[in-house]
This record gives C-alpha cells, structure tokens and sequence, in this order.
C-alpha cells in the first residue's frame, strides 16, 4: 500500500505492527500459501467429522509445536527465520510478547469451527476465511484508500462480495430462500471481524467463528427444526 496515496487518519493507523508491514510481493506469497488451506473446506464436505478432526488435530498440535519452539529454542528459531522470515509480520516476529504465527492461528480457527459447527456451517466459515480474507488483503494493501473501521472500505467490501459468490456456490441445507439472507449477514459479521479484530485477535481465528455462529443464531432463532446436514455425504 503507498501510505502517500492514504488519508491522513489512515497514515496514523499504519505502524510496524501493522498487517500491512510486509513487501507486496510477499504478502502475495503468504496469501499463496494461505491459499492451500482451502483444501480443509473442500476435503471436508467428502470426508467425516471424525476422520477431519484426526487429520487436523495432528497439523494443529505440529504447527503450534513449531511456532513455540521457535520462541524458545534458538536453533529452530534461526531455522525458521531463515526459511520464513520474509513472510511473517513484524507482531509474529515479537520475541517479547512470543506471539503465534497466522499459521497457527490458521489451523486453530479451522480446527475450533469443525469441532462446535455443524459441517454445512463450518465448510461456509472455512472457505471465507480462505478466499474473503484472502481478497480483501490484497485489495485492501493495493487499493485501501478509504478509512473503515481499523482497516479500509475497499477491503472489507471486497471481503463480503467474495463471501457473497461463495454462498452462492456451496450447498444450501434447505430449500428455503430466507438460508441466503442467513448466509448473507453471516458474511458481513465475518467481513467487519476481519476489520475490527485487528490489534487484539487474529482475524484467521475471528472470520470461521464469527460466520459459523452467527449462522448458528440464525438458524436455531428462525429454522430450529431444520437439520443442518449435507444429504449423501458423511457426517
């Protein structure tokens, strides 16, 4: 982002701890990396609950391994460094305050949603935190000019316009057409998260939670006798 192109209230906001710190161009290598995660939401409308939850627990427990480690013991951290160094942000390099990488959180966010989500829930949450976060980032870094909240308009809309395209192509569980306007806030609740979670909780774990329980709320207010399940796929 060209902080000369930024109105003034925005200049103020952008310090090295900003989500922004890092080159452009390896902001598009992190979201690159970022972007195979959308494997978790694919894979898990073919895979079981049960069977998604042993694949993931293990990847969890590594990457946290490997994030504390790094913190603490100084070889790996080196290691580390070496490998990922240019990809991480300045507060995930913070050796004071040992804060986990967006890997971790990445995994602990997909984790934590397929644990307390129903599937079809969980598959939406998922796939926006991916692809919506994954857009408004780099539109935001490119384009942001517009003050919003603690980041820009222009990402948080590209945010809730990608979400928008998703709802339309995962699975709905009903036939209903109101399941659209469920869907539709869920993704504006995940798109002002990922705005306003900046500074005090790391978005890759506010987006999945916040969509996935909002559909919840919804659906438990308005539809309670729904089943909220993928026919012919396992659960």
């Amino acid at each position: 982002m060209n902080l000369k192109n930024l109105p003034n209230p925005m200049k103020k906001k952008m310090t090295k701890n900003d989500p922004g710190s890092i080159d452009y161009k390896f902001e598009l290598m992190r979201k690159g990396i970022h972007l195979c995660s959308l494997s978790f939401a694919v894979g898990y409308y073919y895979l079981s609950t049960e069977l998604m939850l042993q694949i993931l627990i293990p990847l969890t427990a590594f990457s946290l391994l490997i994030d504390f480690g790094r913190h603490y013991f100084t070889p790996l951290g080196d290691l580390f460094n070496r490998l990922f160094g240019s990809l991480l942000r300045e507060h995930e390099k913070d050796t004071i305050k040992k804060n986990l990488s967006g890997a971790s959180y990445v995994f602990l966010g997909v984790l934590i949603t397929v644990i307390i989500f129903p599937k079809p829930f969980a598959i939406l949450a998922i796939a926006s935190l991916i692809l919506c976060d994954l857009a408004a980032a780099l539109v935001g870094r490119r384009f942001g000019k517009t003050k919003f909240l603690a980041k820009s308009l222009e990402g948080t809309l590209t945010f809730f316009i990608v979400g928008l395209v998703l709802v339309f192509l995962t699975p709905n569980v009903t036939t209903y057409p109101v399941e659209y306007l469920f869907a539709a806030i869920a993704i504006a609740v995940g798109a002002l998260s990922e705005n306003i979670s900046y500074g005090f909780l790391d978005d890759n774990f506010a987006i999945p939670l916040s969509i996935g329980g909002t559909l919840w709320v919804l659906f438990t207010i308005f539809l309670p006798d729904v089943a909220i399940i993928y026919p012919n796929v396992p659960q």
